[in-house]
This record gives C-alpha cells, sequence and structure tokens, in this order.
C-alpha cells in the first residue's frame, strides 16, 4: 500500500477505527516525504507524501470502518534545559546557535538532543537540565549555515 497523503490526527478526530496499527518513527524520520516503514503488526507500506510536510505523532496514515494506522514517534535522548534566568536562557542560547543545534521549546524548557559536549556546557556553566528519553511533537531541524 502507498500512503500520499495525512488523513488527519488522532487528537483531533472525530471518528475512529476500533482496530489501531501503529508505524513506529525516529523523529527524524518525521522530515522524510518518501520512505518505506513496516507497521507494528507486520504490514509494509510505502509513504509518498503529495502536500510538502512532516509527519507529526498522531497522524493517521489510513483509515476504514474497522481499522486505521497512526505514527507513533519513538523517544529521543533529549537534554531539557532548565534556566533560570533570561542570563542563563542566552549564555545557552548563544553557545547552542553557534553549533547551529536546533532546540525546541515546552513551556520554559529547552530541549536538544543528547551530545556530551553540550552536557558538559551545562554543567561548566551551571544551568539546570536533565538528560531524559521523551516523545518530541516534531522532528528536530537542523538549519544549513556557512561563515563565509
Amino acid at each position: 500500500m502507498i500512503i500520499d497523503k495525512v488523513i488527519g490526527n488522532v487528537a483531533t478526530l472525530e471518528k475512529r477505527a476500533p482496530h489501531v496499527e501503529r508505524v513506529y518513527l525516529e523523529s527524524d524520520h518525521l522530515v522524510k516525504r518518501i520512505q518505506r516503514v513496516v507497521t507494528d503488526h507486520g504490514n509494509e507500506l510505502g509513504i509518498r507524501l503529495r502536500e510538502n510536510r512532516d509527519l507529526v505523532d498522531g497522524d493517521v496514515l489510513f483509515m476504514d470502518e474497522k481499522n486505521m494506522i497512526v505514527v507513533s514517534v519513538k523517544e529521543d535522548d533529549l537534554l531539557t534545559i532548565r534556566p533560570t534566568s533570561i542570563k542563563q536562557m542566552g549564555e545557552i542560547a548563544h553557545q547552542l546557535g553557534n553549533r547551529h543545534m536546533p532546540a525546541q521549546f515546552e513551556g520554559n524548557e529547552m530541549l536538544v538532543q543528547y551530545d556530551y559536549l553540550v552536557e558538559e556546557l551545562l554543567q561548566e556553566l551551571a544551568i539546570p537540565y536533565e538528560r531524559e528519553k521523551r516523545k518530541v511533537k516534531e522532528a528536530f531541524r537542523h538549519i544549513g549555515h556557512s561563515h563565509d
């Protein structure tokens, strides 16, 4: 089966099928418009999205009266950074920006993918953080840039 569009998201769907199959994806695979995946029931699917959009956790790839296939994002190894002041936020944001490291924000937390050098930097700057396994809502976007 080839999937060419996302039907909706389980968070907003009014009607659901009774049986759910899941496609477990790493967060960096959410940005791929073309890929081959296997459901947790062993069914192989091709994804070739027509629209230019990223997949997100809970996206419904297929649904009929009995079955639906839903995207589930695997947990990432993250550093959850919790600066206690605007100064700490500025310091770590500047350092991460110099490394071209993508970050996401949830409430007062900054999320970055685990990197031992960033962990050492956080310890050096005495910025509160926690290393944890956690689902992210969207893929981390790496932005290409060169210093000419």
